[in-house]
């Protein structure tokens, strides 16, 4: 049964013209039922070619709405003047009228309505009953006037519901599609914040890897302890930067950070002192402070201070020189949290510390930016007076809005 409905509103033209059919054959027998009577004086072939036009309005109704309509209009005007009577194919009209309403364009339904509202008054004026008063003559107009006005009014308002849906549909389709862009600009900006991880981890623990590995060059013949502790601690950053970026790809997999197994947390403000420690025995003099009461801060400005941190002293070893050494204060305030990273190097050429970089380098600086400003504080980075470079940032307690 589902099947046959379904074919059936695949193929309307089908069912009308089923209808059609049906109107025709009943038409044809009120017709002859009429030329019989001896009161009435339709000719019998008149009378099936009226019917047969309509039948056709009915059957090709909602292919071709407003030619029928057309069609119908000229088929009563027919009847009108070649006085042939009304007969059941002139149902029709009704149907028309309602077909006109629901899917038609507004001039054909509005000419059906006007049509439909003044054609039970022609065809009373036409064929008048000699034997009904006029108040009987008029409650006749009224009646048959009624299902004419009726069939327009609920093609109307289905022709209104048929819009309603259509805009329901549309605006289901453009959330989704507003969904799917959202979707994928978190995504690209998930992929951005991993980058950016990426780029830290790797520049930093590469760039301890690259200095003890001279280091250790420089002395394995001369002290071979001390070759032996570079390459230790080559072994110890490497390891740490292997675990941080599986860390990195088991967000990549499964979309969410996962601290158990081989994956680490989040670095913290709490680990800055081992990210000192560890500049500190590859060679780099950092003189760290923190000012103020230390507290819990979110999770997100841990993060940002921590890689602000690791990507300065970071460039202090790639651009300050050989005697380079570097100064960290961290201080707390009632709303916010400071840092101040300074050098006493050559400092960095001066493309690298313009927005955008130049010729790809200078990342690490936007990378930087992009991080402050995602949790709604500033950054300041640039050279010192008195020679080296410096970078501080405020970042504030509370959430960016």
């Amino acid at each position: 049964m589902q099947r046959l409905y379904d074919f059936l509103r695949r193929h309307p033209t089908w069912v009308d013209t089923f209808w059609a059919v049906v109107l025709f054959g009943l038409s044809g027998v009120s017709v002859m039922s009429v030329e019989r009577a001896p009161e009435h004086h339709m000719s019998l072939g008149g009378g099936l070619a009226v019917s047969a036009v309509l039948s056709l309005v009915v059957a090709l109704r909602r292919r071709y709405p407003e030619a029928m309509l057309l069609l119908a209009l000229a088929t009563g005007l027919a009847q009108l003047v070649l006085d042939v009577e009304t007969t059941v194919a002139n149902f029709a009209m009704l149907v028309i009228t309602y077909t006109v309403a629901m899917i038609g364009a507004r001039w054909a339904s509005r000419l059906a309505l006007t049509v439909s509202l003044g054609a039970a008054i022609l065809a009373q004026i036409r064929w008048p009953d000699q034997q009904t008063s006029f108040l009987g003559q008029v409650a006749i107009v009224v009646f048959q006037t009624v299902p004419f006005a009726l069939a327009w009014v609920l093609g109307d308002s289905m022709r209104t519901r048929r819009a309603y849906f259509a805009q329901l549909e549309e605006r289901a389709a453009r959330l989704e599609k507003e969904r799917e862009a959202q979707a994928k600009v978190a995504v690209a900006a998930e992929r951005a914040r991993i980058a950016r991880e990426l780029h830290d981890v790797v520049a930093h623990n590469v760039s301890v890897m690259v200095v003890q590995a001279d280091g250790a060059a420089y002395v394995l013949d001369a002290a071979p302890d001390q070759a032996k502790k570079a390459l230790e601690t080559i072994s110890s950053t490497g390891r740490q930067a292997l675990a941080e970026m599986r860390r990195l790809l088991g967000v990549l997999r499964t979309g969410e950070h996962q601290e158990s197994g081989e994956y680490v947390p989040q670095p913290d403000v709490e680990q800055i002192d081992e990210l000192v420690e560890k500049c500190r025995s590859s060679g780099l003099p950092v003189d760290f402070k923190v000012e103020g009461t230390p507290r819990p801060l979110p999770s997100g400005v841990e993060l940002t201070a921590y890689r602000i941190v690791q990507e300065a002293l970071t460039n202090t070893r790639k651009h300050g020189g050989e005697n380079a050494g570097a100064s960290v204060r961290l201080v707390y305030f009632d709303d916010g949290l400071g840092l101040l990273i300074e050098d006493d190097g050559k400092g960095a050429p001066h493309e690298l510390y313009e927005e955008g970089g130049a010729d790809g380098q200078g990342h690490g600086l936007i990378g930087m930016r992009e991080r402050v400003g995602m949790v709604g504080g500033t950054l300041d980075a640039g050279p010192r007076p008195g020679g080296g470079f410096r970078i501080s940032a405020l970042l504030p307690l509370k959430p960016a809005h």
